[in-house]
């Protein structure tokens, strides 16, 4: 017989299983169908893969019940299969796993991080349906997990008690690295009110990959009164041929798995993306490790020199590379009709264009994202900073990673008018229909903003408003199309206006990839639909910069090469592991390795200037990209740019 849950974590960390959702993905299973209902229609694909997680290692194995509750399944006329498929999902799990297995029914949020209209009765109704059948089949704990808010999590919590004062409870939140609820608790209170509500092990899953998650962990007292748990996505998903991809390795995940046990975590597992492999590799590097041995090893992984709200916006700046896109090119505003009242206005002289200056010297852009909260006085102190410095023009992403930011429109004009530096802003296709796109594009040509980066934009799930609806009427190749219509004096409908815009529109390119020539004719295609200009991912490898000139030499707008500097080890682990489009040299992480703090900040800027000085051999568009907000850095390396321009004076133009 085995021991009860809550006895087995005081004597050894236990390993969960992994995704479920998007193992079935991989496997084939389409996006759009209930993954639950393969309970009933097709149990031996659920319990092979409940099987591979357990003979990989996993101890702690969810039932495939995520969505099972009445509202989910009424979308796809399964409100009444409620019972059957929780049933049958528990007697899969029991008899796909073997007898040291834990059992744990897995119970998902309702609202899932949407403003819903749910009536409290009627998500009670819902949990307390649910709930009531697993605990029936006799599932060894109960699961709640990818909790957005306390109130549901602790609605559902009273329905669980109701049932059953003893059966072993999960409590996990889904939140972002800033370590607040949805609904405004920081993740000590969540965890608090769920422990005086009847949990006995809080955690977290989803939401984010390891990095994340152990930044949210920062915000925790350093012991708590109950074990905890963590399933961490296998990093940031990316769209790759129209799939859905993680690209965290499972031996990132071994190497995470040995850090989040030596923080205290006593079940850890996987959540989206996460495959039996990952969970095989953790069950590996934890073998034959005791409580013992792991206490007292842990070490907070909060970035030292930040903190408060600028923390927190400098490690979501570090996620925000340029996957999206920016800038804009144009033609000369069409002169008003004579005669007209604009007639009188005297225009002031036009600026060259970022594509007309990199084509007489070098020119350097840099990124500098807008603030997450209502204050932009640190954002304005580096503009001035980065003007100073001679940087040519400051671009602002738009809500990148689908996080919310201070609207980059609005910003930049306040930053041209303030500090002085023109700004080239992004445009996502996620967050705006046609409507909304055109109106946009107006409001910035009305401003003056004539430069623009064309991107799709991450979907609004993994972001911190996960509820969100992502938009996507058009793709980045349509929304360079489109604006470049306006360009001609044609709105979107194909009307006629009295005006042309002189748009001048960026796109992105990631050369990070395994087939460098199909990147390559990817980009061909944004230069078909209009493109002006590219700006690429970072580049951390010194020989990628000459096979990205010698590969693009036909491409005929000009290129900026990304440059960004790391800030300490631990981000350049982040960025190699967890996002997708950056991939570091094993140099520059063995020469990162260990370095935080300031130590970290020297590294990575004198990396990041060797690394320019390669660049600019090959290319004379620099795009430097500020990490976590810290300025200084991007600041010495535009420094360090003019002060390298005289030794490549002989290839100017």
């Amino acid at each position: 017989m085995k021991q009860d849950l809550r006895s087995a974590l005081r004597e050894r960390v236990i390993i969960g299983d992994g995704a479920m959702g998007t193992y079935l993905y991989q496997l084939g299973f389409p996006v759009g169908i209930s993954y639950e209902e393969i309970n009933l229609t097709k149990p031996e694909v659920i319990a092979d893969v409940h099987r591979r997680y357990y003979e990989a290692g996993a101890r702690l194995i969810e039932t495939n019940t995520f969505s099972a509750n009445r509202e989910k399944l009424s979308k796809y006329g399964l409100e009444d299969e409620v019972e059957n498929i929780n049933r049958a999902a528990v007697r899969i799990a029991r008899q796909a796993a073997g007898d040291d297995a834990y059992i744990a029914g897995a119970v998902g949020s309702i609202r899932g991080g949407r403003r819903s209209d749910i009536a409290v009765e009627e998500l009670r109704r819902n949990f307390d349906q649910q709930i009531r059948v697993l605990i029936e089949e006799g599932v060894d704990a109960i699961l709640l997990e990818t909790f957005y808010d306390l109130e549901e999590m602790l609605l559902a919590l009273s329905v669980v008690r109701g049932i059953s004062s003893d059966l072993p409870v999960i409590a996990q939140f889904a939140m972002e690295d800033v370590g607040r609820t949805q609904d405004g608790y920081t993740v000590q209170e969540a965890f608090d009110q769920a422990v005086q509500s009847g949990a006995d092990i809080v955690g977290f899953n989803c939401r984010s990959g390891p990095y994340g998650i152990m930044r949210a962990m920062d915000k925790l007292r350093d012991r708590q009164p109950v074990p905890m748990s963590v399933f961490p996505n296998a990093g940031i998903p990316d769209l790759v041929d129209g799939r859905v991809e993680f690209i965290a390795t499972p031996g990132y995940f071994a190497e995470c798995a040995v850090m989040f046990a030596e923080r205290g975590m006593r079940i850890i597992g996987g959540c989206c993306g996460t495959t039996p492999e990952h969970i095989a590799a953790m069950a590996q590097a934890l073998q034959g490790r005791d409580l013992k041995s792991l206490a007292g090893q842990g070490v907070r992984a909060s970035e030292p020199g930040a903190s408060g709200a600028d923390e927190t916006k400098a490690e979501t700046a570090a996620l925000d590379r340029p996957t999206r896109g920016r800038v804009i090119v144009g033609e000369e505003p069409e002169a008003p009709a004579s005669g007209s009242a604009a007639e009188a206005v005297k225009q002031p002289p036009r600026e060259p264009s970022i594509v007309e200056l990199v084509r007489q010297r070098h020119t350097v852009i840099v990124e500098l994202d807008p603030p997450r909260d209502l204050t932009i006085d640190r954002f304005m102190r580096g503009a001035e900073a980065l003007r100073d410095a001679g940087a040519d023009m400051i671009t602002l992403a738009d809500n990148s990673l689908a996080v919310t930011r201070m609207n980059n429109m609005a910003l930049g004009h306040l930053m041209h008018e303030r500090v002085g530096i023109r700004p080239l802003v992004h445009i996502a296709c996620r967050d705006r229909n046609l409507i909304g796109t055109q109106s946009h594009m107006m409001g910035l040509h009305a401003l003056g903003i004539d430069h623009v980066l064309a991107v799709t934009g991450d979907p609004a799930r993994i972001g911190d408003l996960p509820g969100s609806s992502s938009v996507y009427d058009l793709t980045s190749f349509e929304m360079i199309r489109m604006i470049k219509q306006l360009n001609e004096g044609i709105a979107f409908s194909g009307k006629p206006l009295k005006q042309r815009a002189n748009f001048v529109v960026g796109a992105a390119f990631n050369p990070n990839v395994k087939h460098l020539d199909k990147a390559v004719k990817r980009l061909e295609r944004k230069v078909e639909a209009g493109a002006d200009f590219i700006m690429t991912q970072p580049v951390y490898d010194p020989a990628l910069f000459q096979q990205i000139a010698e590969m693009t030499e036909h491409i005929p707008i000009p290129i900026f090469i990304g440059i960004m500097p790391l800030a300490s080890g631990r981000n350049a682990e982040f960025l190699h592991n967890e996002v997708p489009g950056i991939k570091l040299s094993d140099d520059v992480r063995a020469r990162m390795a260990g370095l935080e703090g300031e130590d970290g900040r020297k590294a990575g800027v004198a990396i990041a200037k060797e690394l320019l000085d390669e660049a600019m051999r090959w290319f004379k568009g620099i795009y430097l990209m500020t990490p976590f907000l810290a300025y200084e850095m991007t600041v010495q390396l535009v420094e360090h740019v003019w002060e390298a321009v005289p030794r490549y004076a002989p290839n100017q133009s």
